[in-house]
C-alpha cells in the first residue's frame, strides 16, 4: 500500500482582488485550497462554493488524511456549504473546482442541483463533466447545470502535474 507523506510545495497562494468577485476571483481562492491539500500530502484539487457572492464552502482533498474515498474537496465544501445555507439545493450557487470533477462529484453536483459548475482543466480519464464522459447530459436527468471549464488552467494543470511529477521523483528515490 501506498503511503502518503507530505512533502514540500513549490507553489505560493495567489491573492486576489477582492473588488471584481468573477469566475477567475473564486477559482483563485479554489487555488490556494488546492495548495493546503499539497501541502498535507494530498492530491492538489481544491474547492469553492459562491453564493450571491460570498464564499459558503470551501475544500480540498482530504481523502489520504482521513482514509476516506468520498473526502473530495467538492464533497467537503457542499457539506459545508448545505450547513451554511440550511438546505441541500444549490440552484443559486457555483462551485469552483481546479480540476474537472471525477463520476462521484459530477453527479453530487447533480443531485444538488447546482446553477454552475467551474472547473480549471479537463480529465479525460476520470472527467465527469465532459472529459471521460458527460454526467450533465444524462438524458435522463431531472436537473442540468450550466459548465464552464478553461479558468484559471495554465496554474491549476501545472500544480497538479508537477505534485505528481514529484511524488513520482521521491518514490523512485527511496
Amino acid at each position: 500500500m501506498d503511503s502518503f507523506k507530505p512533502f514540500d510545495c513549490p507553489f505560493d497562494k495567489v491573492f486576489p482582488s477582492e473588488l471584481l468577485r468573477d469566475d477567475l476571483y473564486f477559482m483563485k481562492l479554489a487555488y490556494n485550497q488546492a495548495i493546503r491539500a499539497w501541502k498535507l500530502g494530498e492530491v492538489p484539487i481544491g474547492a469553492v462554493i459562491e453564493h450571491k457572492g460570498e464564499v459558503i464552502g470551501q475544500g480540498h482533498n482530504l481523502v489520504e488524511g482521513l482514509k476516506d474515498p468520498t473526502a473530495h474537496a467538492e464533497m467537503i465544501a457542499v457539506t459545508q456549504a448545505s450547513s451554511r445555507i440550511g438546505d441541500w439545493r444549490m440552484n443559486e450557487a457555483t462551485i469552483y473546482v481546479t480540476k474537472e470533477p471525477c463520476p462521484m462529484c459530477s453527479g453530487m453536483m447533480i443531485m444538488a442541483r447546482f446553477g454552475r459548475v467551474v472547473y480549471a482543466f479537463s480529465d479525460p480519464k476520470m472527467g465527469g463533466m465532459g472529459g471521460a464522459y458527460n454526467v450533465n447530459d444524462l438524458e435522463k436527468s431531472n436537473h442540468r447545470t450550466e459548465v464552464v471549464s478553461g479558468i484559471y488552467k495554465k496554474e491549476c494543470r501545472e500544480l497538479v502535474q508537477a505534485f505528481f511529477k514529484i511524488k513520482r521523483a521521491l518514490k523512485e528515490n527511496s
